[in-house]
């Protein structure tokens, strides 16, 4: 019997119709995903849901998807599926990482056109028979600063567009290498420089803990007089209400706002604010981007639900079919010493090293580097997968080595990340075990044997006595519960590690507290996908 696959937003035609010469039973039902009680009554029926921004598929409706394998977004947003539950019910999410970043760039640079020349007020008030043409003195582009918060697929080309324009282009991005940007002919700065120094400020980073609400008012302060802001990636990035108050001050000059907090926007202050040009959600839209995303999405998931090929998975590797058993518990391991690395080194990445150690050097380097390389920057850019992390290091100028050696210790394989800062050097190493979860058995070359959780702590110290006392008297007074304890030094009185497998996150207060006893020369939470 032939897969039965459910489009339930507007896809084109020719999307529609891949499926079928693949062979893959289609139902085009593009308003369904609005009526959220009949899909739900329907979708037990179907092995692919393909999406794009209408349809929330939520933890009910997945759990009623009894038949489903795959869903497949048009586009790279997939903050309307519940991911962690599809990942629960083995379902695949893919999505269309690079299919509209052409179209979304060229908005942005179309909204600081607007804005720099108040275009629809213009054209507003000379359909109105006004001619008010004092009112509007606009900006040249010309000579001036473009500050580029996130410089990476999308970023990057706003930037070369904006340098052809005569424009200085200063960027702020953590993965940003000096010799990427040198090569965009840009300059990267600090993200405090940026606001000091741009007339123009857009954003093109993903939201996360780490961006959301990244400009609020205490960022507009630090801003030029007369700064003019554009965002076009997401709602949330913004603090609403400071931008509004920066526009009735005057500090800021203008905004192009593409994406909102809460969305369908059908009220919001901004609205109602002069030199602000508002668009729904638009970035995306164009008819080239929209066929684009939505071929490739009815290719992956064809290509997925007939011969079992994955690409552009967010929830699993891309492997085959035939190695995946053996695979994918080194993929988790290689995705998680990635995360380690990712969550505790704050300076820009220049080169990223991974050792495969016995039965590992015959295992599928691709898939296995590719996963190491999605949890390193993660952190940072939350909708990276295992296809787009690869392109996405190189674009920041990251330089990628593997090595691949017989075995040379106790274990049958393991593997090592190493990276490498302007100032610093760290390297994790873990392995599998015959239960098939991954473990830590080296962090900066001081050898251990910890237990990976979800949450988890990760201090540095000096080797002295007391250490277990701080740590687990400071931890039981704020009720949080130790499940693994692992300890490790290089030598006596010399550098020490200790990793904590805890229940729950731990507070920046309780940290606090930890960071604050001598001994303790670092403490970060750790999070992993377990």
């Amino acid at each position: 019997m032939a897969p039965r696959v459910l489009v339930s937003d507007k896809l084109s035609e020719t999307a529609v119709q891949i499926f079928r010469d693949r062979g893959v039973d289609v139902d085009f039902m593009p308003d369904l995903g609005k009526d959220k009680d009949k899909l739900l009554e329907v979708i037990g029926d179907y092995d692919g849901l393909a999406i794009r921004s209408a349809t929330k598929v939520t933890e009910k409706l997945i759990n009623a998807a009894t038949k489903l394998k795959v869903i497949g977004r048009a586009g790279i947003g997939v903050d309307n599926v519940d991911i962690p539950a599809a990942s629960r019910r083995g379902i695949i999410v893919m999505n269309t990482p690079f299919g509209n970043s052409i179209t979304t760039a060229e908005h942005a640079i179309a909204m600081i056109f607007a804005v720099a020349r108040q275009i629809p007020e213009a054209d507003n008030s000379t359909r109105a028979g006004k001619w008010e043409k004092s009112k509007f003195m606009g900006v040249e582009i010309t000579g001036k600063t473009l500050g580029l918060i996130g410089c990476g697929n999308i970023g990057s080309i706003v930037a070369a567009r904006a340098v052809g324009l005569k424009m200085h282009v200063v960027a702020f991005d953590p993965f940003l290498s000096a010799e990427r940007a040198v090569e965009l002919g840009i300059e990267k700065v600090e993200l405090d420089e940026l606001f000091a120094r741009a007339d123009f400020i857009t954003l093109h980073t993903p939201l996360t803990d780490k961006t959301r609400n990244i400009i609020n008012a205490e960022a507009i302060a630090k801003m030029k007089d007369g700064v003019r802001i554009i965002n076009c990636a997401r709602g949330g990035l913004i603090v609403e209400e400071d931008l509004v108050e920066g526009l009735r001050s005057g500090k800021v000059a203008g905004a192009g706002i593409d994406v909102f907090e809460v969305e369908p926007a059908t009220k919001n202050e901004l609205f109602h604010m002069p030199n602000v040009v508002c668009t729904p959600h638009l970035g995306a839209s164009t008819s080239e981007a929209q066929e684009n995303v939505a071929l490739q999405v009815a290719e992956q998931m064809s290509d997925y639900l007939i011969k079992g090929a994955v690409t552009n998975a967010i929830n699993m590797p891309s492997i085959t079919a035939e190695e995946a058993p053996r695979l994918r518990p080194f993929v988790k391991l290689a995705e998680v010493l990635g995360a380690f690395v990712g969550q505790v080194t704050e300076s820009a990445i220049k080169e990223v090293e991974i050792l495969y150690d016995g039965s590992t050097a015959e295992m599928n380097g691709k898939a296995l580097t590719s996963a190491a390389l999605a949890g390193l920057i993660r952190p940072q850019v939350a909708d990276v997968n295992m296809v787009s992390a690869p392109v996405m290091v190189k674009e920041r100028g990251i330089v990628v080595s593997e090595i691949k050696r017989d075995k040379t210790g106790v274990f049958d394989g393991y593997i090592k990340l190493t990276v490498k800062t302007a100032n610093q050097t760290r390297s994790v190493a873990g392995t599998v075990f015959s239960d098939g979860k991954p473990r830590f058995i080296q962090i900066k070359g001081i050898n251990l044997d910890a237990e990976i959780g979800q949450h988890m702590v990760y201090t540095t110290n000096n080797d002295a006595p007391g250490i277990i006392g701080i740590l687990g008297t400071t931890f039981g007074k704020h009720g949080v519960n130790i499940a693994n304890f692992q300890l490790g030094r290089n030598r006596p009185g010399g550098d020490a590690i200790a990793l904590l497998y805890v229940d729950e996150r731990v507070s920046e207060e309780v940290l606090d507290q930890v960071r604050a006893f001598p001994e303790i020369l670092s403490a970060k939470p750790l999070v992993f996908d377990v």
